[in-house]
């Protein structure tokens, strides 16, 4: 039997900054970008599953890193998975960011439509 999988607004990131060694949580909303360092993280989706059923949490994220020139250069496009944080992760030498956990709401203020 195929397991339900509940789609949530919100995904919860750790972000570390491998010069200073200070770790980071943020929420990002859905479709939503949050810049940390020099990296953009934009969610898509984030997929838990449902109650009773085996804990999985992943979820679709895009990352863009803004270069010195000012570019944006996508360097992770994929699905995260809070279980296994090292099997997608994002390959940067300053920064590492990783799926923590989804949740349906945030004490971040929603974006405005």
């Amino acid at each position: 039997m195929a397991q339900q999988r509940l789609e949530n607004p919100v995904a919860v990131f750790s972000g570390l900054d491998k010069i200073t060694g200070r770790l980071t949580d943020f929420d990002v909303f859905i479709d939503e970008t949050v810049q940390f360092g020099a990296l953009q993280v934009t969610p898509r989706v984030c997929k838990t599953s449902a109650e009773g059923e085996a804990t999985q949490t992943d979820a679709f994220v895009e990352v863009d890193e803004i270069t010195l020139d000012r570019e944006i250069r996508r360097i992770f496009s994929g699905w995260m998975f809070a279980a296994s944080p090292g099997l997608n992760a994002v390959e940067h030498p300053v920064y590492d960011v990783w799926l923590k956990s989804c949740k349906t709401e945030s004490d971040v203020p929603a974006p405005s439509e």
